[in-house]
């Protein structure tokens, strides 16, 4: 059986180490250019390096994305770039232009090089291609079936590896390459600076009837017609398996950690309970189906991987996520009294019962019995997003620790 990668996303610093506690076998980031999520916060170069200096720690792999379909004016800013990677070392780059792929194995011959699934790699020509050319791995195509990438298993080297997606947000656009933002907004989603048009609500306008707007689905709310489902393959990860992918990928720089944990944690439980013994992966699939619900997602679908998608993929009547837990802080340390400090993202109160999720898979009930800023004032609640505090509750907690409520009435 072939290893199986679980390759976690990270928009940041915090995020990366998070990604790595809670079970990653390798991270993606983004440095500060030629990535595709310019509105993620990125990574400076020291970020970087402490980045992978935690996870090389740990035993875990970062790559990183320069992906963007380059203009002439990028391309002597990409050799800049590579040349700084050169220096700090990540275990691989994703690429998906041929000019920066060219100049990559020029400038970082010794580094791994990814195809992104920005490329279009939707059949076995297309990977060994890449492969003769000196790439050690080909993203999937969105698109493609679980039987199509079993046929492409079948017909390229054993040492080219296959990276394909199994949980996050799915583009309405051909492998992401997609024209609505750029058309609509003047924001290349192909240079990293995608609006998400896709998620917007649209109605038709007649021409000689302005100001009359007809829902393009019959209801009378308009419709957010390329609005698709969030990809989920936590049920199918023998059939993932069998199809011969080497790395599992998680969607989702722009995330929060929470996200980031707790997809993390749940699809690294699955994987290796199906290692140990399919029938346990069987008989926690509550479990997953219980944590995996309690990021935010916008439903769920199995997207292309077991045939064409039909109009159940699509969410029409709204674009908002399904938010069952919020996210409260992650636990930077711990001090002598047992006090936890956290860097406070959504608001909580003193008397209030919430969860800590652990890396190690279990959840814990803990009351709040005391909020603290930082000159030691005590305080009823915690108001104020990115305040630094220091929280007593009835759990005993650890560094990593995520802190959540849940929404769920």
């Amino acid at each position: 059986m072939r290893k199986t990668e679980l390759l976690i996303p990270a928009g940041s610093l915090d995020v990366l180490k998070t990604a790595v506690i809670y079970g990653a076998d390798a991270v993606y980031i983004g440095g500060e250019a030629f990535g595709l999520r310019a509105k993620a916060k990125n990574f400076t170069n020291d970020d970087i390096r402490e980045g992978i200096a935690f996870a090389h720690d740990r035993g875990v792999k970062v790559y990183i994305t320069a992906n963007i379909l380059a203009h002439n004016e990028d391309l002597s800013g990409v050799e800049e770039y590579f040349n700084e990677l050169k220096e700090i070392r990540p275990d691989a780059v994703i690429i998906s232009d041929p000019g920066v792929f060219a100049i990559a194995k020029r400038v970082i011959p010794d580094m791994e090089l990814h195809i992104s699934t920005q490329a279009n790699n939707t059949n076995y020509g297309t990977y060994l291609f890449w492969h003769q050319l000196g790439a050690k791995r080909v993203v999937s195509a969105r698109e493609l079936s679980l039987a199509e990438i079993k046929e492409i298993r079948g017909k390229i080297p054993e040492g080219l590896e296959i990276e394909s997606f199994i949980h996050g947000a799915m583009c309405m656009s051909y492998s992401g390459r997609c024209l609505l933002s750029n058309y609509m907004t003047g924001r290349d989603a192909n240079q990293g600076a995608c609006t998400h048009p896709c998620r917007w609500k649209y109605s038709i306008v007649e021409e000689k009837r302005p100001g009359e707007y007809m829902p393009v689905y019959e209801n009378e709310r308009g419709t957010y017609i390329f609005n698709s489902k969030d990809l989920c393959m936590i049920e199918h990860i023998p059939e993932m398996m069998d199809a011969g992918i080497d790395s599992f990928k998680i969607e989702g720089r722009m995330k929060t950690a929470l996200y980031v944990a707790t997809v993390a944690r749940t699809y690294r439980k699955a994987i290796d309970d199906y290692n140990k013994d399919p029938e346990l992966y069987k008989a926690n699939m509550d479990w997953y189906r219980s944590e995996i619900g309690k990021c935010t997602y916008r439903e769920f679908t199995t997207g292309f991987y077991f045939g064409k998608p039909d109009e159940t993929t699509q969410i029409y009547d709204n674009n908002t996520y399904i938010k069952n837990y919020t996210y409260l802080g992650t636990v930077e340390a711990v001090d002598e009294r047992g006090y936890a400090r956290i860097e406070q993202k959504n608001k909580f109160t003193v008397g209030e019962t919430i969860e800590v999720m652990k890396p190690d898979g279990r959840n814990l009930e803990a009351a709040v019995r005391a909020i603290y800023d930082e000159d030691g004032n005590s305080q009823e609640s915690a108001p104020h997003p990115q305040q630094i505090l220091f929280v007593e509750l009835s759990a005993e907690l650890e560094q990593y620790d995520i802190l959540r409520r849940s929404e769920m009435k």
